[in-house]
């Protein structure tokens, strides 16, 4: 049984959903030690009847929740905390006064609609049976805070459900959207160092040039991207950063390239790490030079269980109507750490439009940009949509 008043009441202490968010915008943290957002969050939750838990490799918190009707299932829901190492240029009165960080992604709505979410919960408490696990997790941004956590045993015992949202500031004004199987990829980074023998620009045919060979293994990566790999599991392969030579008429001893690897499934991630590491190395073999390949591995694939999905429908659309929730057609090539958590549990994360109504939200500015911006009047229905698939899936479990 959904609850129908749940976005009126969000609605109703919307002012306390901003305010936290806009304290945590103005003193946006990095990484896996985000000191003044945890304590922002525990000072803005301290009346509620939570359980905390800390762990050492992070200023991750656990609030746990803990129903007044007895035992039942258990659901975990996760906001981010960690900003981005960029300067912000919106010109918004509570602009990060942090220089070199900004929340150009939203964590900070994430973490303020969570603690929303925990307001909406802890005033059900009495008829809760179960446990609600609220997630408030740093590091998202490439430190796998996520792991971290679990690997701290902040998440023991494990839900039976996890949820998440994300919000999208060049998505509908209020569209919440979703899809079953892959949503997100994973995100590798390589390194590879091309090493030759430098010379004069004059008499390349004294030295061993790793400029070509550099080059030629960007093009072979991307034949081998659409030759290697079928349309229907998509990979992406980009060399984004090329790095070589001192001066116009010098050949430089070595090229160092960077990049990044995004795939949809386990098998196309391990495909594609040897297949880069056997172009590059044979290329550079082949021209007398050696290339040395050096892969990190990043986040893996965020999939989203289908029964999940079908929960997190039934509540946007019980909240909002049948319009207000999108099934994405195909999945989105970014990277998400909650996929850790998803790894363990079945779950969802979902995506919520936060361009400002009437707007050309196409053209919006997108995630990751120095000028974005949220309409903050979307926020408590992330809060509603929350606290709902909580409330559902304690209530009714999944569907069969």
């Amino acid at each position: 049984m959904l609850h129908h008043e749940l976005l009126e009441q969000a609605r109703g202490f919307s002012d306390a959903i901003v305010t936290l968010r806009r304290a945590i915008h103005a003193e946006p943290e990095l990484g896996l030690h985000t000191p003044r957002t945890r304590d922002k969050v525990r000072a803005a939750l301290a009346h509620l009847p939570l359980a905390w838990r800390e762990g050492p490799s992070t200023t991750g918190l656990v609030a746990t929740l803990k129903g007044g009707a007895g035992p039942g299932r258990r659901v975990l829901l996760r906001g981010d905390m960690d900003a981005l190492p960029m300067t912000e240029e919106t010109g918004l009165a509570f602009a990060s006064t942090i220089p070199g960080a900004m929340h150009a992604c939203g964590h900070d709505t994430h973490t303020a609609m969570l603690a929303g979410a925990a307001e909406l919960l802890c005033a059900r408490a009495g008829e809760l049976a179960g446990e609600v696990q609220f997630m408030f997790q740093p590091g998202e941004e490439g430190f796998h805070g996520a792991r971290f956590m679990l690997e701290d045993g902040l998440i023991d015992p494990l839900p039976d459900a996890a949820f998440a949202l994300h919000i999208m500031p060049n998505s509908p004004h209020g569209l919440v959207a979703g899809r079953a199987g892959p949503l997100l990829a994973s995100a590798d980074q390589f390194d590879i160092v091309v090493q030759g023998r430098g010379g004069h620009a004059s008499m390349p045919h004294d030295a061993l040039d790793p400029v070509p060979v550099a080059c030629e293994i960007v093009t072979a990566l991307q034949a081998v991207v659409t030759r290697k790999f079928p349309v229907s599991d998509p990979v992406v392969a980009t060399v984004a950063r090329i790095e070589a030579g001192t001066a116009h008429n010098v050949i430089a001893d070595r090229v160092a390239m960077r990049g990044t690897l995004r795939t949809l499934s386990a098998i196309n991630r391990a495909r594609l790490h040897d297949a880069l590491t056997q172009v590059a190395t044979n290329i550079a073999a082949a021209h007398g030079l050696t290339a040395d390949v050096t892969i990190t591995p990043g986040f893996p694939v965020t999939v989203c269980d289908p029964r999940a999905v079908d929960l997190g429908e039934m509540v946007v659309r019980g909240l909002t109507g049948e319009q207000g929730f999108h099934r994405l057609d195909a999945p989105i090539m970014g990277a998400e750490d909650f996929s850790y958590v998803l790894e363990k549990v079945p779950g969802a994360m979902f995506f919520l439009g936060v361009a400002h109504e009437g707007v050309d939200w196409r053209n919006c500015c997108s995630i990751h940009s120095t000028r974005m911006m949220v309409d903050e009047s979307v926020l408590p229905l992330g809060t509603a949509v929350l606290a709902g698939c909580a409330l559902q899936f304690l209530q009714e479990g999944f569907a069969d």
